[in-house]
């Protein structure tokens, strides 16, 4: 063995090892793709009907926190970032959520009826309607006052969603029967026309048989005045 080869530092067990750096940067990837994962999870467990509830952001948000809030939850599960099967879904649900709540009648509509909810639920407690959600008063509520004011929203957006869907149900059902009315209008007056025509076809031939027999009618009337003669 020559000296140069010999001289070559070998490599050792303890140099292979991955050093506490490393270690917990691998850690700290793993955890971002564990809270990636469960962020995807409670954006498809959320209440579809409320968009706030999917970006997890308070009704008094602005536009510009709605927008912040959005492109930091698109940007921490977006689909190329983790491996979530359902990730794609989780981002189209978020885009929906912002698109809902930077429009403004859609915005209001939502507002309105999560209102409805916190009035109702305000009056069962016997407070006034317009007692703010950081009162001290609904603190320490069981369940907390939150999670109160989401379920009765849940309640009163299904409620509004099943009458929207009935309305257009509705809707749908008379557009068929007018849609049906005008089609028998436009069939009868088809048949009409085609009733018209025929009519027209055979009218030489009615006209030839009315002369035929007014002519026998006639021959018979001078046959009958003959013989009386």
């Amino acid at each position: 063995m020559s000296e140069a080869s010999s001289s070559t530092p070998q490599p050792t067990a303890s140099s292979s090892k991955p050093s506490a750096d490393d270690i917990e940067r691998l850690l700290a990837r793993e955890a971002t793709a564990f809270q990636r994962e469960i962020e995807v999870e409670r954006i498809l467990k959320a209440f579809k009907l409320n968009a706030y509830e999917i970006l997890d952001i308070s009704e008094e948000a602005t536009p510009e926190e709605i927008k912040k809030k959005y492109r930091q939850l698109s940007l921490f599960i977006h689909p190329d970032k983790t491996a979530h099967p359902r990730a794609p879904d989780a981002f189209d649900l978020l885009k929906k959520a912002e698109s809902e709540l930077t429009d403004k009648t859609k915005r209001d509509e939502l507002d309105a009826v999560i209102n409805q909810a916190r009035v109702v639920l305000l009056k069962t407690l016997g407070l006034p309607t317009t007692t703010r959600d950081d009162d001290p008063k609904l603190k320490n509520l069981t369940p907390p006052w939150r999670q109160q004011l989401l379920a009765q929203s849940k309640q009163f957006l299904i409620d509004e969603e099943v009458r929207r869907r009935k309305a257009v149900k509705m809707n749908l059902a008379n557009e068929g029967l007018e849609a049906r009315k005008k089609e028998d209008e436009v069939n009868a007056k088809k048949r009409k026309a085609e009733e018209d025509a025929r009519w027209e076809e055979n009218r030489e031939q009615r006209v030839g048989n009315w002369r035929n027999f007014a002519a026998g009618s006639k021959k018979k009337k001078k046959s009958k005045v003959a013989i009386l003669g």
